[in-house]
């Protein structure tokens, strides 16, 4: 059980757990601000080409004696659910792009040069890249 335990902190402990449980809570917080976006500026703004917001919108089935009995299917609400992960994958399409720019910008490695020399099929030496005859054994080289 002692050694479970010590498993259990060395990958607790790893930078990837740690780098993702910041994602995740940061990924909570920015879906909080993402549905008061829907919910409080999109969703009205679409009600003026409707008659109210998106959140409101359903289908009365049945229509019972009270509100909890009325039986409705609330289409608006996931209306307004697609416009969430619509927002979402647009903004995490945006920062991941900009990351990867970045990334390849400040890339610290060589990029690799195209080869200077080439070696003759003939004689196996190594000639120019440009070489259109080997000077060692002067055959004709294909293009």
């Amino acid at each position: 059980m002692k050694k479970f335990f010590e498993e259990f902190k060395e990958f607790i402990s790893r930078g990837n757990v740690m780098d993702m449980a910041v994602g995740v809570i940061i990924g909570a917080a920015f879906k909080a601000i993402v549905d008061s976006l829907v919910a409080d500026i999109i969703s009205p703004l679409l009600g003026l080409f409707g008659t109210h917001n998106l959140d409101q919108m359903q289908i009365v089935l049945k229509q019972g004696a009270t509100e909890e009995a009325t039986v409705a299917l609330k289409y608006g609400n996931f209306i307004t659910a697609i416009i969430n992960f619509i927002i979402m994958a647009l903004i995490l399409f945006c920062i991941v792009k900009a990351f990867n720019k970045a990334h390849d910008k400040f890339d610290r490695k060589p990029k690799e040069e195209a080869p200077a020399t080439k070696i003759c099929p003939y004689c196996k030496s190594e000639i120019d890249i440009n070489a259109t005859r080997c000077p060692h054994c002067t055959s004709e080289l294909d293009q």
